[in-house]
């Protein structure tokens, strides 16, 4: 039988907002959160004192088979020693994006005004205007979280970024989705 629900065969509307789960197409699911962060961007500017990097202007950031595009993103990051063993370096803890951000990996795309990607928690949380879309099917709303750990994607009608810029509700306040239907024999 085929499945093209977002992320999975399995859903559950509720008045809070809408969660997809289940094996159906779990994109995320497992992301290597440890694997390098490659970037590119027209400008980049290191705060090596405040432990962060600017990075802006036509921003795409890959790891492991996934993009990040933006317009802006701060790079919140700690250094790494290695106590004199030659692995000495810096660990990403956090991404911020903003402005026209897109996360895409395989057939799954999500867009939203802000970001924020925690790759210690495994989780990428969209604000404002977000949209998640899989082949045909989409759901919209103003809060997107995305567990890269279990691949589950919970979308809210309303951001719970009041105080952050650009993070909108969406217009309705609710959930809206459409999702493609297996055409059945009679």
């Amino acid at each position: 039988m085929k499945r093209t629900l977002i992320l999975s065969s399995v859903a559950f509307l509720g008045t809070a907002g809408v969660m997809i789960a289940g094996a159906g197409a779990q994109v995320m699911k497992n992301h290597d959160s440890n694997a390098p962060v490659n970037f590119t961007a027209d400008r980049i500017e290191v705060q090596d004192r405040a432990d962060r990097v600017l990075v802006s202007g036509n921003v795409v950031v890959t790891q492991a088979g996934m993009t990040l595009n933006a317009a802006r993103m701060t790079v919140a990051y700690k250094n790494q020693p290695g106590g004199g063993t030659g692995t000495d370096g810096i660990q990403i803890d956090r991404i911020d994006a903003s402005g026209n951000v897109v996360v895409t990996k395989a057939d799954q795309t999500a867009r939203g005004n802000v970001a924020i990607y925690d790759l210690n928690a495994k989780l990428i949380t969209m604000l404002g205007n977000v949209a998640l879309t899989q082949g045909s099917n989409r759901l919209t709303g103003g809060r997107l979280v995305m567990d890269l750990n279990s691949g589950r994607s919970t979308v809210d009608g309303r951001s719970a970024g009041g105080s952050v810029p650009g993070a909108a509700t969406s217009p309705s306040g609710r959930v809206s989705g459409t999702f493609t239907v297996p055409q059945r024999k009679n």
